[in-house]
């Protein structure tokens, strides 16, 4: 395989192996051996492109069909496994050092994961198993945890808690004064620090900064709906949403935070971990804003400190945007703080089903020297030496890059590239990328929300996740703008109704292609006229009376309508108690299950 400069080769494990099974002691241990070995093949192998890939599989067999019903042996062939095997040996595939598990059709990933640990000795103090057992709950905390995968990242926290130890003295001591001192002693004072206000800081722009931005998270020209943010000419010139993080990372870059009691910190150790931005106006393409921040809350995460930074912007005396920045600081912990916040907007895991949408979008080799023109400059993504210094090959790309391109991906794909539907996006940072590389965005739409993974396409790995962006209604349907209190409930549910044909219109005109009329009645009197048009262009919802031509027209009362969209109140029933009144080709509502289905997300 070496001379040939290729190979793939497979183990074959078992769920024994990987979990334990009473009785098995010998054959678990052979069967997890084989994985150990393969991931030493993986590394070994990689440079000479041999492969090498474990999987656990479960099939019906001579020896199963003794411990397994007939029918079950039946499900589970060999020939439901094979295709992976097959997979994983062609040329085309990239994937080393996976684990699999694989049965009936179904295949999984397995991946190890570790909690953050706590340190807890002292320095120049033996080690006490009663600090163990005082700090149990933090040591098996799976809250924020870390999947390293390899020697090097595993080592890589006992190393900091070394350094912590040595550097920094106590740490780990169960009381509250031993704690105050760990504090101290770490350079972290929640006390101090929390509720500080840092100095406001003002950001001046124009259109050159907005059009600088979208360039920065890959618009092009080459895309004729990016036009709209880049070129201030366009009748609809308008600034991407995500720039709202622009006019307020000063807060956090220009040196506030130094300046903030109880935080004294080593700033080469810090790490942006999360983001979260809401937009209360539409963002303008000039002017002047002023950015204020406070720190929201301090954690203490064992092998680091998180800081909760909220930053509020503001056009004058109006509330623009809101960001909450969320900071690591490797090896500042322990200093027997809380480990969660109830003033953190937490990532959200997304659906476990295949996403309703993928984007692949290239970056470029200059990307990060491009998008640091936005004001992040830090020479992390430019100076080659200094990556090397944090232990990467090259400079790294901006998170805030990759973030502005899943948004932007979520914009075009469900909100028609309209930065007015843009409500809100939250994100954590995971992994690195390089520029150059393709970013790949999932997304998974629920209701107004749409959940978002973004991984590298050439290596699959996870680069933002617990991501989501949450949009307003189509035009003119946005909650503010729908009948409060003695309006209808319709109203909200076309609404949806309305953004599901934006969003999927020329697919669903294929599969209907017909014209629905619908008239809500209340306290028996017509309260209001809506139009599905799912036959003509792209589709579209109209409110109040139809000029065209409708093939069926259904009449129903506010409330029973919403019976029906709840599944509450099954439609042919409500048909045939008169609830319901159809005219024209009834067979036809058969095809609005398409646009009704998931009635619970309307």
């Amino acid at each position: 395989m070496k001379n040939q400069k290729f190979g793939r080769i497979i183990m074959t494990a078992s769920a024994a192996g990987i979990y334990g099974n009473f009785g098995q002691a010998n054959y678990s241990a052979a069967k997890l051996g084989l994985l150990g070995l393969a991931n030493t093949l993986a590394i070994e192998g990689h440079k000479y492109n041999i492969h090498c890939n474990t999987i656990a599989p479960v099939a019906g067999s001579r020896l199963t069909e003794t411990v397994m019903p007939p029918d079950l042996v039946a499900s589970l062939k060999p020939e439901y496994v094979a295709p992976l095997v097959l997979w994983l040996c062609h040329e085309q595939c990239q994937e080393n050092g996976g684990l699999f598990e694989v049965g009936a059709g179904w295949i999984g990933k397995l991946r190890w994961e570790r909690t953050q640990g706590h340190i807890v000795r002292q320095k120049n103090q033996p080690m006490k198993p009663e600090a163990v057992r005082d700090y149990w709950e933090n040591i098996c905390d799976f809250t924020d945890a870390t999947k390293p995968a390899t020697v090097q990242e595993s080592l890589q926290s006992m190393v900091s808690a070394l350094s912590r130890v040595e550097s920094q003295g106590e740490v780990g001591i169960n009381s509250t004064a031993a704690a105050a001192s760990a504090g101290l002693a770490s350079g972290i004072d929640p006390t101090k620090a929390v509720g500080q206000k840092l100095p406001p800081t003002t950001f001046s722009f124009n259109h050159t900064q907005c059009i600088l931005y979208a360039l920065g998270v890959g618009m092009s020209t080459k895309d004729p709906d990016h036009l709209r943010f880049l070129y201030e000419g366009h009748p609809d010139f308008s600034c991407l949403p995500t720039f709202g993080v622009i006019p307020s990372q000063e807060a956090m870059m220009g040196g506030g935070l130094s300046s903030v009691p109880g935080l004294n910190i080593d700033f080469t150790q810090v790490l942006h971990g999360e983001q979260y931005l809401e937009l209360y106006k539409h963002l303008p393409t000039s002017g002047e804003l002023t950015s204020e921040a406070t720190i929201a809350d301090v954690l203490d995460k064992g092998s680091g400190a998180v800081i909760l930074l909220d930053v509020n912007t503001y056009s004058g005396n109006e509330l623009v945007c809101y960001n909450q920045f969320s900071v690591f600081v490797v090896g500042a912990g322990g200093f027997g703080g809380k480990r969660s916040s109830e003033k953190a907007k937490p990532p959200v895991p997304p659906p476990k089903r295949s996403p309703d949408a993928v984007v692949i979008d290239s970056t470029t080799r200059d990307q990060a020297a491009l998008y640091r023109l936005s004001g992040d400059w830090n020479p992390l993504h430019i100076d080659p030496s200094f990556a090397a210094m944090g232990g990467f090959k090259a400079p790294i790309l901006h998170g805030l890059c990759s973030f502005g391109f899943a948004a932007r991906h979520v914009l075009k794909q469900f909100a028609d590239n309209d930065p007015s539907r843009f409500k809100a996006i939250k994100v954590r940072f995971v992994k690195p990328v390089m520029p150059g590389q393709s970013l790949q965005t999932e997304m998974w739409k629920e209701g107004n929300r749409v959940h978002i993974q973004c991984k590298v396409k050439e290596t699959d790995a996870v680069v933002l996740a617990g991501a989501y962006v949450d949009l307003h209604g189509a035009s003119g349907t946005s909650p503010e703008n729908l009948p409060q209190g003695g309006g209808l409930q319709s109203e909200l549910v076309f609404a949806e109704i309305g953004c599901r044909i934006k969003d999927l219109g020329s697919e669903l005109v294929k599969k209907v292609n017909a014209v629905f009329g619908w008239e809500i009645t209340k306290d028996g009197k017509k309260a209001a006229q809506w139009t599905i048009d799912l036959k003509s262009g792209s589709g579209a919802l109209h409110k109040g009376p139809y000029s065209g031509k409708v093939d069926v027209t259904f009449t129903v009362s506010d409330e029973d309508f919403m019976e029906v969209v709840q599944g509450k109140l099954n439609p042919q029933k409500a048909f045939f108690s008169g609830k319901l009144k159809v005219r024209g080709n009834i067979m036809l509502s058969q095809k609005l299950e398409v646009i009704l289905k998931d009635y619970a997300k309307l």
